[in-house]
């Protein structure tokens, strides 16, 4: 399971000319449910997200890093995106390694409702999974960070992508 997070003043998603999703200060949230992703995976990106440090210290704005999205009571903003886990062949995007629709409907519902177990269901928001959307966002900072459940798995053994791993994992 891979996450793209955004550290957002504003983000919204558009379907059909209307606005369907909308936050204030928060994160906007990514996701990409792999092929073999489980349950495990599911609760284990709840938690990155929940515990990423990606906020300044509410009491002293100057120390960067040392709160959470659960700590600013911000809000978070997800988007599943099956295109996170795209290997790119000759300028092609492959989707192989991303998890079938039907299936990747159930786990993304599973991973927006123990999002909201976890934090505050009324904070979390999603855009429309299967639709074509306009995601629009002020990103601060600009912040940016990609989350991986199963770090360089993703990277094919043998091919090169482009992305380097650790010597002997890939």
């Amino acid at each position: 399971m891979r996450a793209i997070v955004q550290k957002v003043s504003a983000a919204s998603v558009i379907v059909d000319n209307q606005v369907i999703s909308q936050i204030s200060k928060g994160l906007m949230v990514l996701v990409g449910l792999g092929a073999d992703d489980t349950r495990e995976d599911v609760q284990n990106m709840v938690n990155q997200i929940l515990n990423l440090r990606a906020f300044a210290d509410l009491s002293n704005p100057d120390k960067m890093w040392k709160a959470s999205v659960k700590e600013i009571d911000g809000e978070i903003l997800c988007v599943s995106q099956f295109t996170l886990l795209a290997n790119i062949k000759k300028g092609r995007p492959d989707f192989h390694r991303a998890m079938p629709t039907e299936p990747s409907r159930e786990t993304y519902a599973t991973f927006l409702e123990n999002l909201g177990q976890a934090y505050k269901p009324e904070r979390i928001k999603d855009g429309k999974f299967g639709a074509m959307m306009n995601v629009s966002l002020t990103n601060e900072g600009p912040v940016t960070f990609t989350l991986d459940t199963r770090k360089f798995e993703y990277v094919d053994q043998g091919r090169t992508s482009g992305v380097s791993t650790p010597k002997g994992q890939a």
